[in-house]
């Protein structure tokens, strides 16, 4: 996903795994870490149902990470370790992915639930191509664009941009570009 233009920016925490570029709405979350660090941040869902999806106006994507590659998730770390984790006999051997390009920097990545996140809001996203509902409306420039929501159109395609003929309370922006040569797609959301 890239972040073309944007007014505002939070701290989320998804409340599930959350594929990068879906729009999620804000939301009550349970999760803690060292010193209750993660409390203050609001949690991040994709829409239910229809009500839900007009206030999923939050593009979610990876925080920035500035630690060096290669790293691992999960990485093997327990509090108050030692060598980062490494010391702990149960966190060897470990089972996990190995990255070494952060995961800010590749596309359509699933966000674990708990990892703190930023939402962006307001602003122009370009989506890539898989990551929104493909039809040949949503790809005409100037086109309403809603949110898939899991009541109506299932858990995988929740959160993704979709197309909307009619203008009402559900849209959250419009087609600004469409690249027939990697597929991605432009939106401009307003508020």
């Amino acid at each position: 996903m890239e972040i073309n233009r944007f007014e505002d920016v939070l701290g989320v925490v998804p409340v599930a795994d959350i594929m990068e570029s879906r729009f999620v709405l804000l939301c009550p979350h349970t999760f803690t870490y060292d010193f209750h660090s993660r409390e203050d941040l609001a949690g991040a869902c994709v829409p239910a149902t229809a009500e839900e999806a007009t206030r999923a106006k939050y593009c979610i994507t990876f925080a920035p990470d500035n630690g060096p590659t290669p790293f691992y998730e999960p990485m093997p770390a327990m509090t108050w370790a030692m060598r980062g984790g490494w010391s702990q006999s149960a966190n060897v051997p470990f089972a996990a992915t190995v990255y070494v390009t952060h995961r800010s920097n590749q596309e359509c990545l699933v966000i674990p639930s708990g990892l703190p996140s930023l939402a962006f809001t307001d602003g122009t996203f370009t989506i890539p191509s898989g990551c929104y509902v493909y039809s040949a409306g949503i790809i005409t420039i100037g086109s309403n664009v809603i949110v898939a929501n899991t009541a109506e159109d299932g858990a995988p395609s929740a959160g993704m941009p979709k197309y909307q003929a009619a203008k009402d309370a559900r849209v959250i922006g419009q087609t600004e570009r469409y690249d027939s040569v990697t597929g991605a797609l432009t939106i401009r959301v307003d508020d």
